[in-house]
């Protein structure tokens, strides 16, 4: 079992752990070398990049799904904020595709010309956003 979080792994906090950069490096590799991650890991990850995005940029002008763990609106500029129902620029990947997102494995225009990411929106580019550098 990979130590992800920072912190413990339990019942899901109401704010997510904190990110451990060498614990993403070391998933990030393990996926990329067709290893897999158990259900909480990847579910605890994924949360944690999300919580961690979700500090950054925050906003509403943008959705990131990442079924079936989490979603999350963010904003990178000052383009205002989605009041109501679903934002018109979505953002969806696989967890293993945020992972290698986060841990800067995966370009950003590689995942969408590889069909990786999905993105819909004038405003649903998130290349700035990645690779996720937490100050550790």
């Amino acid at each position: 079992m990979l130590p992800i979080l920072a912190g413990s792994v339990g019942v899901m906090p109401r704010k997510p752990a904190a990110v451990d950069p060498a614990a993403l490096a070391s998933a990030a590799a393990a996926l990329e070398a067709g290893g897999t991650l158990s259900r909480p890991e990847l579910a605890g990850l994924v949360r944690a990049i999300c919580g961690a995005l979700a500090q950054r940029y925050p906003g509403g002008a943008i959705e990131l799904r990442v079924p079936p763990y989490a979603a999350v609106q963010l904003a990178l500029d000052e383009a205002g904020r989605h009041r109501r129902g679903t934002p018109p620029n979505v953002v969806e990947c696989t967890p293993e595709t945020l992972v290698a997102l986060a841990a800067g494995r995966l370009s950003w225009a590689d995942g969408v010309a590889r069909h990786d990411v999905r993105a819909s929106g004038i405003r649903s580019d998130l290349s700035a956003a990645f690779p996720l550098v937490v100050a550790g």
